[in-house]
């Protein structure tokens, strides 16, 4: 019987909160049963098993994200849309760390809708520059792949020893619109 009160919802964002706190490799059935004071086997008549709780840990991740992005892009083109957009990324997965390394998974049919929702807006800021639709999927794959290496690198500590971060940010940034305003002809 499903204690009163304890729904999926509940549990996957306690487990995105678990997964900030001691990193989403380390969000366990068990350790999420314990938060809640059940019995492993009470959390599965919410939840099917560990992999529906990460998939479902990774679209809350995804749609948090959108949803900042989405706020972020509003009213916004070219480089200012670039600019914010990459700012609600790097913010995030500074602010939520568990989360972000959810939403690395690979997609599958439960974050689906969520990773093309981001992919979606990744692609609103290419119409500010003009890139032929043939190339967006290049472009999407060098924001996506760019803004992941820097926040990664960033947060394992890889430019602790080299000066001021938030300045190489603003020319990875610099750079990056520079690419985009004049994308090479296949």
């Amino acid at each position: 019987m499903a204690r009163v009160g304890m729904t999926a919802e509940r549990l996957v964002l306690a487990a995105a909160e678990l997964a900030d706190e001691v990193g989403f490799e380390n969000v366990t059935v068990s350790a999420l049963a314990r938060r809640f004071g059940i019995r492993d086997a009470s959390f599965y008549s919410h939840i099917r098993n560990a992999q529906e709780l990460r998939e479902q840990v990774s679209r809350l991740a995804l749609t948090e994200l959108a949803d900042q992005a989405a706020n972020a892009l509003a009213g916004r083109s070219g480089r200012d849309a670039l600019v914010a957009f990459a700012n609600a990324y790097r913010d995030y997965a500074r602010r939520h760390p568990g989360r972000y390394a959810a939403g690395q998974l690979p997609v599958s049919p439960a974050t689906a809708d969520a990773a093309r929702r981001h992919s979606e807006l990744t692609r609103a800021i290419l119409r500010g520059y003009e890139l032929p639709e043939a190339e967006h999927v290049h472009a999407v794959r060098l924001l996506h792949s760019t803004f992941h290496g820097y926040v990664s690198l960033e947060r394992a500590g890889g430019f602790d020893h080299s000066g001021d971060v938030a300045a190489s940010w603003r020319r990875v940034l610099d750079v990056l619109d520079a690419t985009l305003a004049h994308w090479p002809a296949p």
